[in-house]
């Protein structure tokens, strides 16, 4: 993927997770995905990945993050920035992230986010 390409899926990825778009999820993961949130153990399905996400998705009221680096290096794309949640009871957390992303004919095979998330 050249840099255009690169940057253009990670903003669709970022906009669809704080819209939390559990379609645009599924039309993007690989069958056989690796995902991990935070400290959570690995989910290896994607079924079980996008379970996992709607799960998260239903434990806060909102999320919008901004990207501060994207590079790639061959069939990896890394992303760091700030998250910001907003909590069920009206409440704000931050916290910096960091994505680690394998694609592999168009689709996400591994998904690693690091952030703190003990907070929500």
């Amino acid at each position: 993927m050249n840099k255009l390409q690169v940057n253009q899926l990670i903003t669709s990825l970022y906009k669809a997770v704080d819209k939390k778009d559990l379609n645009y999820l599924e039309s993007i993961l690989a069958e056989h995905v690796n995902f991990r949130i935070g400290n959570f153990d690995t989910i290896t399905d994607k079924r079980t990945a996008l379970d996992a996400n709607k799960k998260f998705f239903g434990s806060i009221d909102s999320m919008k993050h901004s990207i501060d680096k994207i590079w790639s290096v061959d069939k990896d794309i890394l992303c760091s920035g700030m998250v910001d949640y907003i909590r069920h009871d009206g409440t704000g957390h931050s916290a910096y992230f960091s994505t680690q992303l394998t694609l592999i004919d168009g689709k996400i095979t591994e998904y690693f986010v690091y952030a703190d998330i003990s907070g929500l």
